[in-house]
């Protein structure tokens, strides 16, 4: 029987998503966020509130990087979204990860994350439902560690761990359970 929870922003899986930017000082600065993702083959959404450190940012640069973290790393990636750049002027410092300048954008590139989009911004968007940043994918980055033998990003290999909105918790994915494509594919000749 299905029972009526109202409203919530109940979507499984969300995924955790890294935001790395530069300040005004060079200072490198990232946010984990879970509202956004992919909006169409070489563009990203990001739903951030315009409050943030990051949004300011992503305003004077107009570029920035977005991270898939690996669960070696949920330590520095939960940090990321419990403490403010606006209030914590050593939060990458803290978090002893590493960074190098892209070489596609003006934004920072965090070393351990095994999975980067660099993004130029293609439009600030003010709704009435928020801040909204549509960024263009101008180069994918990816530890060597985390392809295939044809050089394709494996999932498995990948690590990576996705947010609950139920119960905020972060749960390991990575087990494949079917092929996009071909597991319903039965149905059509019915």
């Amino acid at each position: 029987m299905l029972k009526d929870l109202g409203v919530k922003p109940y979507a499984f899986p969300m995924p955790v998503l890294l935001i790395a930017t530069y300040g005004d000082d060079g200072a490198v600065d990232v946010m984990n966020m879970a509202w956004g993702g992919v909006c169409a083959e070489n563009m990203v959404a990001l739903n951030i509130d315009e409050g943030h450190k990051t949004s300011r940012n992503i305003k004077q640069r107009g570029a920035f990087t977005l991270s898939i973290a690996d669960v070696a790393h949920i330590e520095a990636a939960d940090f990321f979204g419990i403490a403010s750049g606006n209030k914590m002027a050593d939060k990458f410092e803290r978090s002893g990860l590493h960074a190098v300048k892209s070489t596609h954008v003006d934004a920072p590139v965090v070393q351990e994350f095994p999975l980067t989009l660099e993004c130029k911004v293609a439009e600030l968007q003010h709704t009435v439902y928020g801040f909204r940043v549509l960024g263009e994918i101008v180069n994918v980055l990816a530890d060597e560690k985390v392809l295939d033998e044809k050089g394709k990003v494996d999932p498995t290999k990948l690590n990576a761990f996705v947010f609950d909105q139920f119960q905020s918790g972060y749960y390991a994915v990575g087990e494949k359970v079917g092929q996009a494509w071909k597991s319903g594919a039965p149905l059509m000749k019915k």
